[in-house]
């Protein structure tokens, strides 16, 4: 199912609903320019959350962004263990409801 072909489909909403995504790749676009944070720091949150999301299209798209930015092996891997660490840590804090009274 997942083919980062597909991803050449994304016209079809380009040009189907121009002003909206016009509107989301300037968002997409400022989200991820240079700020308080870095590039480099903004592309390891956007894989953190991709793997956390599962999304197979962000991961490698935030991935190869990441490493443009000069992000390291340790770096990204370090990102995985973070969004492991939510995921696990949101199974714990979930598991208090199963003791309600």
């Amino acid at each position: 199912m997942f083919d980062m072909k597909d991803l050449s489909r994304l016209k079809q909403l380009d040009q189907n609903a121009p002003e909206a995504m016009k509107r989301f790749w300037a968002f997409d676009q400022a989200v991820f320019a240079e700020g308080a944070l870095s590039v480099q720091q903004k592309q390891l949150i956007a894989v953190a959350v991709a793997l956390t999301t599962q999304c197979p299209y962000c991961i490698a798209l935030h991935t190869k962004a990441a490493r443009d930015a000069g992000a390291s092996n340790e770096q990204l891997a370090e990102a995985a263990l973070v969004a492991a660490g939510i995921r696990a840590g949101g199974a714990i804090t979930h598991a208090t409801h199963l003791f309600r009274d």
